[in-house]
């Protein structure tokens, strides 16, 4: 339970992580795009306010000097001071006019923003920076206007004096620097969740292999433990053999322990082969089955509790198993049920059935008992889990690794219920290339 709670601390920090970082990155973006805006503004309005000063006014006021200046060449044979101090006047007038329009409104390489100027009938008279597909026809040029008046206020410009008065605006769209920051939050919003994706997904690697090493080495070293108790057990079994060879009754009991003493062996080797690859056999499972449930009715007493105890194997079919693991995960699945049982429950059962579905043996394990609430559901499987009040919370965890892990198939909840039950469901892949592989049959398990 630990474990579990510990993974979902990790993945709350890393959410609220994610979550803070990718609100910064929109506010401190927002409030970037509003000051380039404002700039870019600035920018139009003083290309605006060049065009307004270098209009006509201004350009008569030039041409008028200079054609002041050639009358008066014309009639002095001597050019006086008066006439080549008019000329100056009229050059530094036309130098300020082209200033102005080459370096601000003619050299587009200053601002990359899309700007056009509009007369009072919608028609574009200038436009800079704007792709020329989207001036190719009057639909598009009434489409552009719309929405670069839609995304910024128009500048106004006024020609001539009050009587003669002509009013353009001035609209213009975002720059490729502004439409690119729009974009960055997201993008970098999914920088950061890959990371954190990466950085979480090595967590759980290097936890899930700390874990399998912890269990891998205690499971040897239990193996390794309750070698030496078994070899004495079978010693005394052998004694009380001889002992009371001729009492029946005595004869019955120590068969029965040594059955038992045989399955504690078998309990030990299958520890003993946690964490090395199995040997999988082609193999029938109906018998497995079988032979499982047989085990088990004989131990449904003990729990104190009148269970009936139901099996339906209508699978007949080969698969790869490893016997002994597998015997182990189903007597997990049966116990689990077990201890699911209510003491004040009539009627209480416990039920295996397998069937063949298409490609696959389907082996359901049902039970009476208290059933689990639906938030229980999805963690069952989890390693430390455990809704009981005693046990380690591994039994559910080390069946799905057998089963997914070693024989590649599947197990989970099929249904559950409070007070009514639940049914966990195993899946296998049958073989259908059986005849291929008889010389490896071995249809009698372990």
């Amino acid at each position: 339970m630990k474990l579990f709670v510990s993974s979902n601390r990790v993945k709350i920090v890393l959410v609220f992580l994610l979550v803070f970082l990718g609100a910064g990155s929109v506010v401190y973006n927002q409030y970037l795009v509003s000051r380039i805006l404002e700039q870019e503004r600035s920018s139009v309005e003083l290309w605006a306010k060049g065009i307004e000063f270098n209009t006509l006014p201004f350009n008569e006021q030039a041409t008028a000097k200079l054609f002041q200046a050639i009358t008066l060449l014309q009639q002095y044979p001597e050019v006086p001071d008066s006439v080549i101090n008019l000329i100056r006047e009229a050059e530094q007038a036309k130098s300020s006019f082209d200033f102005v329009a080459e370096e601000i409104i003619i050299d587009t390489t200053r601002f990359k923003i899309p700007t056009i100027v509009v007369s009072e009938d919608n028609i574009i008279l200038h436009q800079k920076n704007v792709d020329s597909t989207r001036l190719s026809s009057p639909r598009e040029r009434e489409l552009l206007i719309r929405e670069y008046r839609s995304l910024n206020p128009g500048i106004p410009i006024t020609f001539g004096d009050e009587k003669t008065q002509i009013q353009q605006f001035v609209y213009y769209g975002e720059s490729p620097t502004v439409q690119l920051l729009r974009y960055f939050p997201f993008i970098q919003i999914l920088l950061l969740a890959l990371l954190l994706g990466i950085g979480y997904t090595s967590y759980r690697s290097i936890t899930r292999s700390e874990q399998s090493n912890l269990w891998v080495g205690m499971a040897k070293e239990a193996a390794h433990q309750l070698g030496t108790p078994i070899s004495s057990l079978y010693g005394w079994i052998q004694l009380l053999k001889d002992e009371y060879r001729y009492d029946e009754t005595a004869a019955n009991i120590t068969t029965e322990i040594e059955n038992d003493v045989k399955r504690l062996a078998g309990v030990a080797e299958r520890f003993g082969k946690i964490g090395s690859e199995p040997e999988l056999k082609l193999m029938d499972i109906e018998p497995i089955l079988d032979q499982v449930m047989v085990y088990m009715e004989r131990r449904v007493p003990r729990i104190g509790k009148a269970v009936r105890v139901e099996k339906n194997l209508n699978a007949k079919g080969m698969v790869m198993i490893n016997p002994e693991l597998f015997q182990w995960a189903i007597e997990n699945l049966v116990k689990n049920a077990m201890d699911a049982l209510s003491t004040q429950q009539k009627n209480s059962f416990i039920k295996v059935t397998s069937m063949v579905d298409g490609q696959e043996i389907l082996i359901d394990i049902e039970d009476s008992g208290t059933g689990m609430e639906i938030k229980h559901v999805k963690n069952v499987f989890r390693p430390g889990f455990s809704t009981k009040k005693r046990g380690w919370g591994l039994g559910l965890s080390l069946t799905k690794r057998i089963i997914e892990d070693y024989h590649k198939g599947s197990v989970y909840v099929l249904r559950s219920e409070l007070n009514e039950g639940t049914t966990m469901r195993v899946t296998l892949k049958l073989k259908e290339d059986s005849e291929k592989l008889s010389p490896i049959l071995d249809q009698s398990p372990v």
